[in-house]
């Protein structure tokens, strides 16, 4: 699936004023636990944006995150969160309640940006599109690795560079510090590696090898029936990938992009990228450095705000089809381990 194949649509809008002020987005957060945490970290990071309510299935834990990030709205309940006065919710909760928060949010006339994976599984995430769909709202997975500096500054570079087309990947992450309370354990929170960490792997392959041919996935279980390491080798329309997750290991957490004319090691953690080295066939070797600001939230956020203010329904870069794809190879992955979780 090349990428940026499908273009957003685009509603008319009154023409602005010049210099007018970009409208202000005003956020509603589902599920305040770290990932929210850096969500709201770069809105601070994002002109003209408000996070002005928040729910949690903790009530003390929402209340902490509300005097943290000044959250003036603490809602009693999702009807509550979705009444206030918000045009975009962010859904950062376990996956298992992904589908049915982004369906809600959607129903109430409100773009999403949910934190990945999007859903469960391809069934569960063509639900949420539907639900874009027939709403006319913004629905995009939280994809952050494209939107960062580097990673832009790297796709121009290879551009005006180049060393040719990218023919095999590399990439994967294993984190034994999560401790043994962490949902990623549990199947019935829709844990395991290969949904856990295998979002930015998927991602990296499909960005740039093109649309999934198959996929041979080896690996372990643990007590609780997710996966705890995974090795998962995917063929595509250009290329091979070699992806691996785990949660029992530890591991860089680099990636490598091979091409006739080079390659590229995009330093740890790739998915936060800030560094690649590009080492061409004829011994040079170029060092991109791009530091990120607010904790790189920001950069994915800004790009949703501004599809919101331009009347997009879709991202260009984190396109539909790329999250359906990205859901299928995870998919595949895991059911070839034996992973179900509860309702599959």
């Amino acid at each position: 699936m090349p990428r940026r194949q499908n273009q957003p649509q685009h509603h008319s809008r009154r023409p602005s004023a010049v210099n007018a002020q970009p409208e202000l987005i005003r956020w509603g957060v589902i599920g305040p636990g770290r990932a929210a945490g850096r969500f709201a970290q770069g809105l601070a990071g994002v002109p003209n944006t408000a996070l002005h309510a928040v729910w949690g299935r903790n009530p003390a834990r929402a209340l902490d995150y509300a005097q943290r990030f000044n959250v003036p709205h603490l809602a009693a309940d999702i009807p509550s969160l979705l009444a206030a006065p918000i045009q975009a919710v962010y859904v950062a909760t376990h996956p298992d309640t992904h589908a049915a928060f982004c369906c809600a949010a959607l129903d109430s006339g409100k773009h999403v940006l949910c934190e990945k994976p999007a859903a469960l599984n391809v069934p569960q995430l063509e639900s949420i599109l539907e639900a874009a769909h027939r709403n006319g709202r913004l629905f995009m997975e939280a994809m952050k690795p494209p939107f960062f500096p580097l990673y832009q500054k790297l796709r121009a570079r290879l551009a005006a560079d180049p060393i040719g087309s990218i023919g095999f990947v590399r990439a994967g992450h294993c984190d034994s510090t999560l401790s043994p309370d962490y949902p990623l354990h549990f199947r019935e929170l829709g844990g395991g590696s290969i949904l856990g960490i295998g979002p930015y792997e998927a991602f990296l392959a499909l960005d740039w090898l093109g649309d999934l041919k198959r996929v041979h996935a080896i690996g372990r279980l643990n007590e609780h029936g997710v996966d705890s390491f995974a090795l998962f080798q995917t063929e595509h329309a250009r290329g091979m990938a070699q992806l691996h997750t785990g949660i029992d290991l530890l591991s860089l957490g680099d990636a490598l992009l091979c091409a006739p004319g080079g390659y590229v090691r995009i330093h740890a953690n790739w998915w936060n990228p800030a560094r690649a080295t590009i080492h061409y066939r004829d011994g040079r070797e170029v060092l991109l450095d791009e530091p990120f600001l607010h904790g790189g939230f920001n950069y994915e956020t800004a790009h949703f705000c501004n599809l919101v203010r331009g009347g997009n329904r879709e991202s260009p870069e984190i396109t539909h089809a790329l999250s359906l794809a990205m859901a299928r190879l995870l998919q595949d992955a895991r059911l070839q381990l034996g992973v179900q979780f509860p309702g599959e």
